[in-house]
């Protein structure tokens, strides 16, 4: 199964449709209610629901997922039955399979309820029609490019004693991100070299988004919310919120970080904790979403697409 432990819950739609063809005799008896075997309709929308929720027991790669809702609609025409499923969960990946399954189970059984009726019945199609959620959902923001900088805090790193792996981590996430990254700097735990390089990357460079690393904790040395946080024009407690509820359910070290976010001129500024954990977390945890707030920071709408 592919790994999908670093995806974030959305909500995730998908609808899907099965045709069965059959005669038009067939399809006749279906509504007049005259099938020896009873209504296939409502055995067929039992059937898809039990099929979606039952999809990974029959799917092999599909990840078992908690179903939310299933609606079952069928459209009689001359010659055939649609039936269109649409599944909705929230959870880290989509439920396309589950809508696909669900409407080819309703369109098996009812074959298995007309079958002594119909020798010439078909199930001729079944499709995909739509999905929603996920990162697929943001594609103009996976598109769109932007100006960052990155800063790691750390007194061995500065003085050479310890190679930096956090800020190689940022920067390479950013560029994955079609970012151009322009500043990079390694500084010493000190309030004043920290505000410097803050001030460097809003004030000076004015990028898009200053990502830094570092100082967050609860060591004697770490300063970074005391160094940066009158920086700030103004807190924005839900970009610290999303890495915070990411983070720890992969890590319940991370209910002690004392990471924030917040605003400066046009530029965002999150600061991160230290580890290279925590910084492939928020690179997971941030993007492509967070690339609206730029967009917003222009007088954008919230519509992701």
């Amino acid at each position: 199964m592919r790994d999908i432990s670093t995806k974030d819950f959305t909500l995730r739609t998908a609808r899907a449709r099965a045709v069965l063809h059959a005669a038009p005799a067939t399809l006749a008896l279906v509504r007049e209610g005259r099938v020896p075997k009873g209504d296939p309709l409502p055995v067929a929308k039992v059937a898809a629901i039990q099929a979606a929720k039952h999809t990974s027991d029959l799917i092999p790669y599909c990840h078992p997922i908690p179903i939310e809702h299933v609606a079952v609609d069928f459209t009689l025409a001359a010659d055939r039955i649609e039936v269109v499923v649409q599944v909705k969960a929230i959870y880290r990946t989509g439920v396309e399979m589950e809508a696909l399954t669900a409407a080819s189970a309703a369109a098996l059984t009812l074959y298995d309820m007309l079958k002594m009726l119909d020798e010439s019945m078909a199930i001729r199609s079944v499709e995909l029609l739509e999905k929603t959620g996920g990162k697929s959902n943001f594609a103009p923001a996976l598109r769109q490019s932007f100006r960052a900088a990155v800063v790691v805090m750390s007194d061995s790193r500065s003085q050479g004693r310890k190679a930096d792996e956090s800020g190689a981590i940022l920067r390479a996430g950013l560029e994955a991100q079609q970012a151009a990254v322009e500043s990079f700097a390694i500084v010493p735990d000190e309030r004043e070299a920290i505000r410097a390089a803050v001030l460097a990357a809003t004030d000076q460079r004015r990028v898009d988004l200053l990502l830094l690393t570092g100082g967050t904790g609860l060591g004697p040395r770490d300063v970074t919310p005391e160094a940066i946080g009158d920086l700030l024009d103004r807190r924005l407690p839900g970009v610290e919120d999303q890495f915070r509820a990411h983070s720890r359910e992969r890590n319940p070290y991370a209910m002690m970080s004392r990471m924030l976010a917040g605003q400066r001129g046009r530029t965002l500024v999150i600061a991160l904790p230290g580890s290279p954990g925590a910084c492939r977390d928020a690179l997971d945890a941030y993007f492509p979403y967070l690339k609206h707030a730029f967009l917003m920071r222009e007088g954008a709408g919230h519509d992701p697409a």
